[in-house]
């Protein structure tokens, strides 16, 4: 009676934190429409359900007005019939159930204040429903299941009605999301240098998007199996950057750590070192602790044990080294706080507020803001866990869906 107690209280407690920080980003925020791209359907770019992409898109203004920020959605990965048939009828699978408006705050924020960089560029959310970060494309589909696997169809189909509503003009492009959608700026960083006109400053984003390949707590290779079964499902192969697959399996180059020394557009990787959702699901996946001795530390930081503490902290060491080539590079810059947190640049309390984590003395979208002007190149590593008190180590997931 005792343990359903205080586990109707923990829930009780993160479903007051998650209402919280809804009620924050929406008074921080602002609504957003959604515009479906229903001339993709005819070009087989659709959701996994068939239905047609979406995005939200809110016009720039002012100075900002040819300037053009995309924001890849996040939502996980499907890597099989089965777990793609659980989502296809989700909004991370189907337009028809994503929601009319969505509240724009961080990165998207349209006040000076809040986001003084971007806040009067074109702003644009990429929705979500494919389940492979837009590189899936399989041509046939079952008629048992009607699932669809055409990613990278439907990233095609959004650039094009993009380019075709302004874009193509673009002074300024930013291409950027958040975990699977961080995943996906990495991944086609490159072909979305290549889809605009020469003259257009091109640079690229990507939050909490540097999933590493380490095994779980138990040993296992858990991570790489499930990459690999998703690229194989998803037929995403010949769409993953060829100077990986040259080298690797495929599966390798679902991995940023195998692609992104390779990249040549500038990117920028905004990281928690300790990311809340690379330890849940990465190192201590239910898998792999099915007895729950995890499940407290997970939810919060502080209730780790000297143990656990030290798998996190030699989880860092590995995504450290994951991370280290990248250093040297002019053109790439860092943001590596060692907060437990995943996704820090579309909300506003960790892009930028009086009490957002810093490193340097320096919050993420001024060092965002500095490296895409070239004011001042940023390329810094926080100290290791507890050192950095301005983090807020909240595991509030701004997607909604823990992947």
């Amino acid at each position: 009676m005792a343990n359903n107690a205080r586990f109707d209280l923990g829930q009780w407690l993160s479903f007051v934190l998650a209402l919280c920080a809804l009620i924050l980003l929406k008074v921080d925020g602002f609504p957003v429409g959604i515009t479906y791209v229903q001339d993709a359907v005819a070009k087989g770019a659709v959701c996994l359900d068939g239905s047609p992409p979406a995005y939200h898109l809110a016009p720039g203004f002012g100075s900002g007005i040819n300037n053009w920020l995309i924001q890849i959605e996040g939502g996980g990965w499907c890597n099989n019939v089965t777990t793609c048939l659980e989502r296809k009828n989700t909004r991370l699978g189907s337009s028809k159930q994503m929601v009319k408006e969505l509240s724009f705050s961080g990165i998207l924020s349209n006040k000076e204040k809040f986001n003084p960089d971007f806040y009067n560029w074109n702003k644009i959310k990429v929705r979500y429903c494919d389940g492979a970060s837009f590189t899936g494309d399989v041509e046939a589909v079952n008629p048992a299941t009607n699932l669809h696997f055409r990613g990278e169809r439907v990233w095609l189909a959004i650039v094009e009605d993009l380019l075709a509503k302004g874009m193509k003009n673009a002074q300024n492009a930013i291409l950027s999301g958040c975990s699977a959608g961080g995943l996906t700026s990495i991944l086609h960083c490159d072909k979305f240098r290549s889809l605009l006109p020469s003259s257009t400053k091109v640079k690229c984003l990507s939050d909490a998007g540097y999933f590493i390949n380490t095994k779980d707590v138990s040993g296992a290779q858990h991570i790489e199996t499930f990459y690999s079964e998703v690229v194989a499902t998803h037929g995403s192969a010949k769409n993953l950057p060829p100077s990986c697959t040259s080298r690797l399996r495929p599966g390798l180059c679902f991995f940023p750590q195998n692609v992104a020394s390779q990249i040549q557009t500038p990117i920028f990787f905004v990281n928690a070192a300790y990311d809340s959702w690379q330890i849940k699901n990465i190192l201590a996946p239910g898998v792999a602790d099915p007895h729950g001795t995890w499940h407290d530390c997970k939810l919060d930081i502080k209730n780790c044990s000297p143990v656990q503490l030290k798998s996190m902290q030699d989880f860092r060491v590995e995504f450290l080294s994951a991370i280290n080539g990248l250093i040297n590079s002019p053109s790439k810059g860092m943001f590596i706080d060692s907060c437990y947190a995943h996704c820090q640049t579309e909300m506003q309390e960790t892009w930028l507020r009086a009490d957002s984590p810093v490193l340097s003395k320096t919050t993420i979208a001024k060092a965002v803001g500095d490296w895409f002007y070239d004011r001042s190149p940023f390329q810094k590593i926080d100290c290791p866990y507890p050192c950095n008190p301005t983090c807020h180590n909240r595991i509030f997931d701004p997607q909604g869906y823990l992947e």
